[in-house]
């Protein structure tokens, strides 16, 4: 048998079991994409019934492979999701989506209660979300649902839930806590006062530290099994442990999260109002994150390319790189601080977004790379504000994610930032990597 490290990677679209060897070499993985279900408003998201359900399949499907042999488990997730449990430790609502829309009337009282508003998003580096902040979601169950609200005993950030669902215990970690939640003071390195003051502190399990590992059975036999991180901070966890200086890291899979662990700035309201935040790594220590959300804007212009040039919707998976069909790039290695006016060319890709004019495009491919250039200029936009304005300081950008393995969008990066070394990661499942080298079970 194989001895290996077990990792659960749920994202929003597919679910992966991933076996590492010793070498943290991938030797197994398997793919699930469990059906979305409806809340109550009849807005769209994750089954939750449907993924615990998988993951305790998945489980038993393994512990009856005599091919390996676990010896720990982690699990790794998307962030901005919550698990309400009651008494009976049972779920108490949907896994609601963080798409969902937040009301705008429960929004202006949040904020005429606990603002100004952007005060309030540098003290707890999350920029206003709605449902993109995982503590407002709690604070629209108490004051939108409270029947439903009442009935809440424990919440829980998503992977912590997963790591419950295999352990039995109730934790609260770092990364979920510091990845836009509005909940975490990042000046007093406490829950906000809001939060004291809604009593929601009284939900959440005790902060616990990654070194500290849970417990779960594989085959009757004690494992170690890990807190669950999430996605974008455990994919910073690989890098951290091989440099020291130097790199950024674009995890670019649902958002394109560029993440700066050597920022030397404090977060300001204009970098909140750039969509910068700060994120915190499984050891508590702070990182300057800046995001697009651009997995949502590449998914709906290729069905839309699909379409109008009746191709099948995996198409842009054939099209290869031509710099013929490209436009001037801009080179970003260039630019001293980040308050260099943006070229008007950009601002013209900026204001348009998306938009293409597809009659003024004779083929796919020609509307793909497009499509990708502008994909590309939001992303690179997005990634100066996270270096603080100054590429001079770093020598590598490492790009993890689905967006890793697209050609073009490599390609077009490596054309617009000539002066630092653009490389895919270590492999594409560098959140699921980070997750098992967070147990440290062997040496990497």
């Amino acid at each position: 048998m194989i001895p290996c490290i077990a990792i659960f990677h749920i994202g929003k679209k597919s679910k992966r079991l991933l076996l590492f060897n010793q070498y943290y070499q991938v030797v197994k993985e398997e793919h699930a994409c469990p059906a979305e279900t409806v809340d109550e408003d009849g807005d769209k998201g994750e089954d939750l019934a449907a993924l615990t359900h998988w993951l305790r399949t998945a489980w038993a499907a393994l512990e009856a492979d005599q091919g390996y042999d676990v010896l720990a488990v982690n699990f790794v997730t998307y962030g901005a999701s919550m698990v309400h449990l009651n008494e009976d430790f049972a779920p108490v609502t949907p896994l609601y989506s963080y798409l969902k829309a937040y009301p705008q009337e429960l929004e202006k009282q949040f904020y005429d209660t606990y603002g100004p508003k952007l005060q309030l998003a540098e003290q707890t580096a999350s920029p206003p979300l709605g449902m993109l902040n995982a503590g407002l979601q709690l604070y629209w169950l108490k004051h939108l649902k409270p029947a439903t609200f009442q009935r809440i005993r424990y919440s829980l950030h998503l992977p912590q839930y997963v790591a419950y669902v295999f352990t039995g215990q109730l934790t609260t970690e770092y990364t979920s806590l510091g990845c836009h939640t509005m909940l975490w003071d990042f000046q007093a390195l406490d829950y906000h006062a809001w939060v004291y003051a809604e009593q929601l502190d009284k939900l959440f399990p005790a902060l616990r530290q990654h070194y500290r590992p849970l417990q779960t059975n594989f085959r009757c036999k004690p494992i170690p099994a890990g807190l669950g991180l999430h996605d974008s901070s455990s994919a910073l966890i690989p890098y951290l442990k091989q440099y020291r200086t130097g790199f950024l890291l674009l995890s670019a899979a649902t958002w394109g999260i560029t993440l700066n662990p050597f920022a030397k700035e404090p977060l300001s309201q204009d970098d909140l109002q750039q969509d910068c935040l700060q994120y915190l790594t499984f050891r508590g220590d702070k990182v300057k994150a800046s995001r697009q959300f651009i997995q949502n804007a590449h998914e709906v212009q290729v069905n839309r390319l699909a379409a109008y040039y009746n191709k099948p919707l995996t198409y842009y998976q054939t099209v290869r790189y031509d710099a013929h069909l490209t436009e001037e790039a801009v080179l970003y290695a260039g630019y001293a601080d980040a308050r260099t006016p943006i070229p008007v060319k950009e601002k013209r890709a900026l204001s348009t977004r998306f938009a293409l004019d597809l009659a003024l495009l004779s083929t796919y491919e020609e509307a793909y790379h497009r499509l990708l250039e502008l994909i590309v200029q939001q992303q690179l936009n997005s990634l100066f504000v996270a270096a603080e304005g100054d590429l001079s300081g770093f020598r590598s950008l490492i790009v993890d994610g689905d967006f890793s393995r697209n050609e073009l969008f490599m390609a077009m990066l490596r054309r617009k930032l000539p002066n630092l070394k653009v490389k895919s990661g270590r492999s594409a499942q560098d959140s699921a990597l980070g997750a098992a080298l967070a147990l440290n079970i062997w040496p990497y």
